[in-house]
Parts: structure tokens; sequence; C-alpha cells
């Protein structure tokens, strides 16, 4: 036995589409019979569901504006973080424009510093500095492979640096003017006065044997004199800044931050006595044998 529900939805599913099929065609010919009456009736609608459709789109349109800020800020974090690394690699350059315009600058400085009386010369770049309370000395990267022999002057733009004590291949060990072992033959530029600069581990080196103490006062240019033909005479090496028993000189150069240096070979570095080569070492040797070939 069928059920009543049953029986009526049936009945509503056989006659749902020949009524929506009459419907239509009923809108159609009013539609071509009044299109005026047609034409309001659709305008009617369109105005009742225009607030439902603003108030769909919202939600939508907002949604969009959504989207496209976040592409704006993703686009602006990458450009950003392009121009970051760009801005640190112009840095980089720009500091290495800078150490090679001073480089620059340095080395015209060193080829106007060099005199006349010099038989060649080899610029050179402090590799180490071996300052500290009890030694004053630097190292450069040069050695006999650029010619360059114990006791030669090394120089700046400013004055004198010291000279060289221990010349391998490729390094090469500068004694400054103010390591304790150093002794310079000086004199005083406006009296002619000589005198030794004497190192002491110091900052200002000392003046001693001076001829006539009374003749130095303080501001006094302290130039190299020439004598026991280690050093030519008339390079620079500091001017009088202390008086007293002990007078003082402040060098030209400032010895704690050297870069770039000259090493000038005047043709005197003969004059320093060589140091002695080692002797072999016969410890182990075997004891020769005589003729018979018994020990």
């Amino acid at each position: 036995m069928i059920r009543p529900s049953a029986q009526l939805r049936a009945t509503i599913q056989r006659t749902t589409p020949p009524l929506l099929i009459l419907l239509s065609a009923a809108m159609i010919i009013l539609g071509k019979a009044d299109q005026t009456r047609f034409e309001s009736l659709r305008t009617t609608l369109t105005d009742d569901a225009a607030p439902v459709l603003n108030a769909l789109s919202r939600p939508i349109d907002a949604a969009a504006s959504l989207v496209d800020r976040v592409r704006g800020v993703v686009r602006m974090y990458q450009e950003n973080t392009r121009l970051a690394e760009e801005n640190a690699r112009l840095l980089q350059w720009q500091q290495i424009a800078l150490k090679l315009s001073a480089d620059n600058r340095e080395l015209r400085r060193l080829l106007k510093s060099v005199p006349d009386t010099a038989v060649s010369y080899v610029t050179v770049r402090v590799i180490a500095n071996s300052g500290g309370g009890y030694v004053r000395t630097v190292m450069v990267n040069g050695g006999t492979d650029q010619a360059l022999a114990r006791g030669q002057a090394v120089i700046t733009g400013e004055g004198l640096v010291g000279r060289l004590t221990e010349v391998g291949g490729r390094a090469a060990r500068v004694l400054l003017i103010t390591d304790l072992n150093s002794r310079i033959p000086v004199a005083v530029e406006s009296s002619h006065v000589n005198a030794v600069l004497a190192g002491d581990n110091s900052e200002r080196p000392r003046l001693l044997y001076v001829g006539n103490p009374n003749a130095i006062k303080i501001g006094d240019r302290i130039l190299t004199s020439g004598e026991g033909g280690i050093f030519p005479p008339g390079l620079p090496v500091g001017v009088v800044t202390v008086l007293g028993p002990e007078a003082r000189v402040e060098p030209y150069v400032e010895l704690s931050q050297l870069e770039q240096v000259m090493v000038v070979n005047y043709g005197l570095s003969g004059a320093l006595p060589q140091p002695a080569p080692a002797r072999p070492d016969r410890r182990n040797k075997p004891a020769a044998a005589d003729e018979t070939g018994l020990r």
C-alpha cells in the first residue's frame, strides 16, 4: 500500500516540469505582448535584489583588496632586500676605493721623498708589528728576492723609520728608531750640533752625546748627520719636544700606524758587519779513519 506522502511526492514530481514550462512560456508571451510592464517588473526585481547583491559583493571586494595589499607588502619586502644587498655591495666597493685612494696617496708621497743620493728603492708593506715593552720592530713583505739587504734605510714620506736588521728571501725585519738597540748619528738642523739618537723603547728617543747641549731648543729639527756611514746626511728624523738632562725627539713618522714604507738603498749597507755564518755541527760526525781503516 502506497502512503499518501509518497503519492503526493510523485504527483508533484510529475506536475512540476509542465508547470515550469507553462510559466516560462507565459512569461515569454507576456514579455512579447507587454514589454513595458515586463521591463518595469524586471527593474523592480533588480532594485529589490541590489542591496542583497551589494552586501554580498563587499566581502569579495575586501578579500580582493587584502590580497592586493599582501602582494604589495611582499613586493616591498623583496625590493627592500634587494636594495639592502646592493647597498652592502656598494659600501664594500666604497671601502675598497677609499683604501686604494689612500694607498695611492701614500705611494705618491713615498715617491716624492726619495733623496737624489738613492741607488735604488723598493716599496713594501708592513705585514706584522712586533711592538711591545721590550722590542720595537716591524716585519715587511720584501727580502733578498727584491734586492733588500741588511742595513738599508727604511723611510716614509714624513721621515726616517729605521733600518733593516734581518733579511730573508721574502720578508725582512725593520729595527725602528725607538728600539732600545737603535743608535743613529744625527745633527740639529739649525745649529749643526752633532748627537746620537738613542731609542729606549719609548715613544720619544733620547739625544745622547750632544756636542753643545745649550744650542738645542724646543722645536729644532733633527736630521741624520751621515757619520758612521750607515745613513746618508739630511734624512728627517723628528723634532725636539723635551729639554733637560736628556733631550727627547718626537719622530715625524707615526711608528704605530705604519702600512707602507720604502726601503732605500744608498749603497752604504756594506758598512755594517754581516752576521757570522753558522758553524757546522760536528757532534754527530764520525771520527776520521786512519790509513788502515782503524779508529
